[in-house]
């Protein structure tokens, strides 16, 4: 009678099912970029405002150097007879202040042109004299504060913001403060100006900057890229070492994972030898004590030939379990699996043909087994041979790539189906226990399905157990792929 196991447990699947946070999956040349990019534009960010802030302080420089320039003009036209006078300034004690009359800029005679110029007591605040761009509209100015010269923003005419620059000048025992203002909003444009320009250069600079930075990842992590190309080839069996031909910071690396390979390798073969002495020394003593007992008569003899066959069943067993758990540490087998199953499928459609069993088969090229082909075989033939000596009249041999597995790794499934008789849910519990046999009119070990359960178990793979739709037992052989 079909054997089959439940779903084995999945530890190792799970395992590799460990939920990894989002930054460390990121990969390291991504990671580099985004640091450089965060890193330039916060540089930028500050060099931008350090420069719009020394192009800010200097053209109000400029402004008030021009206003004071106004300012000086104002005051030498309010004493013209300065210079004609015998009695030096010093010793005058209230010297007479006239309105300006000369043209000190043709903007401060047009009205409400935006410059504009005050003359006020020092004492009592009161206008003196003013512009005639003002046109009899105040000029709201600051208070000094005990400065002798102030530059500030302040209000002009009809709301608008002007800049002022204030100087205080005595004369004998009276002060007097000239104010001048012009109007902000050409200053205010150059400087929105100079602001988007700078702007734009910077991020013109930053953008060259990220773009450069990820050329240079690029092309500093190459020899990354070709180490995992050449330890990909290695695991597919299609290289025997990884190429050493690499920057000497990484080279070390690819040295001890050659001495790793090379040291895998070793244990394997020393443990195939230790399971081969091992077969060789038990075979021949059972050997003996199977021929003995058949030689002999009575209970004992039967009893002896009895116990001897199962422990040849167990030691093939554990045997084969042993080779299989050496074989899948091997690294840089594998296999590919459609020429192998193709082989199966026409071998089990001869030796079954006298029985007319019609073999389906959908088996797309291109998948790789991640282990050796006289494992994939055993393990696939197992299951085509139990369903085709079960089956009525169909069998169905499906693979297909997994490809979310959930599970870190690339896997296949082979499914195989027949129309024969199927198993219970009980019974497909009783077929997963090794030896267990649930019809004995087939000949057989009764060793196939549990071998291909606890060899896929060791490839950290499952077999499962179910109802096919075609009324017979649907056997699901998960296992990895490269």
């Amino acid at each position: 009678m079909r054997n089959k196991a439940d779903a084995p447990p999945q530890e190792e699947i799970l395992a590799a099912a460990k939920p990894v946070s989002r930054w460390r999956k990121r990969s390291l040349s991504r990671r580099l970029v985004v640091v450089a990019a965060v890193w330039s534009v916060l540089a930028l960010a500050v060099a931008g405002f350090i420069l719009v802030s020394l192009y800010r302080t200097a053209s109000e420089r400029a402004f008030d150097a021009q206003l004071e320039v106004y300012a000086k003009t104002i005051l030498s036209e309010m004493l013209p007879d300065a210079a004609s006078t015998d009695v030096p300034r010093a010793q005058q004690t209230q010297p007479a202040i006239q309105a300006p009359k000369g043209v000190i800029e043709p903007r401060f005679s047009l009205p409400l042109s935006g410059w504009y110029w005050t003359v006020r007591s020092g004492e009592t605040g009161r206008v003196l004299f003013a512009s005639e761009s003002l046109v009899g509209d105040p000029l709201s100015v600051g208070d000094m504060a005990g400065e002798d010269t102030q530059s500030a923003f302040g209000v002009g005419p009809g709301g608008e913001e002007v800049r002022i620059r204030q100087e205080k000048v005595r004369f004998g025992n009276a002060s007097y403060i000239i104010a001048v203002a012009a109007r902000t909003a050409g200053f205010r444009a150059d400087l929105a100006q100079f602001t988007r320009m700078a702007s734009l250069t910077l991020a013109v600079i930053g953008a060259g900057l990220v773009g450069a930075v990820f050329l240079q990842v690029r092309v500093g992590l190459k020899p990354l890229v070709r180490l995992q190309a050449s330890l990909a080839a290695v695991r597919r069996g299609d290289e025997d070492a990884i190429d050493e031909d690499l920057p000497v910071e990484i080279a070390p690396l690819a040295v001890e994972l050659n001495a790793l390979i090379h040291s895998n390798r070793e244990i394997v073969e020393r443990a195939r030898t230790h399971v081969g002495n091992l077969a060789h020394g038990l075979k021949t003593p059972l050997s003996v004590i199977s021929n003995e007992a058949r030689a002999a008569q009575g209970p004992l003899a039967d009893k002896v030939s009895e116990q001897a066959a199962i422990m040849s069943t167990q030691i093939q067993h554990h045997l084969e379990r042993a080779r299989m758990a050496a074989q899948r540490r091997v690294i840089g087998v594998s296999c590919d699996v459609e020429p192998v199953l193709s082989r199966l499928c026409r071998a089990m459609g001869k030796i079954y043909q006298g029985r007319g069993i019609e073999l389906e088969q959908v088996v797309p090229a291109g998948l790789r087994f991640r282990g050796e082909q006289q494992d994939l075989e055993e393990l696939s033939g197992n299951l085509i041979d139990n369903a085709c000596k079960w089956a009525k009249g169909r069998v169905s041999v499906t693979l297909r790539p997994l490809t979310s597995s959930g599970v870190g790794r690339e896997l296949f499934e082979l499914v195989v189906e027949d129309d024969g008789p199927g198993l219970s849910e009980e019974e497909r519990r009783e077929a997963v226990k090794r030896g267990k046999r649930l019809d004995e009119t087939v000949p057989g070990t009764g060793l196939g399905l549990s071998i291909v359960a606890d060899l896929a178990a060791l490839y950290g793979g499952r077999l499962d157990l179910d109802r096919s739709k075609m009324g017979g037992l649907k056997a699901s052989l998960v296992l990895p792929a490269i």
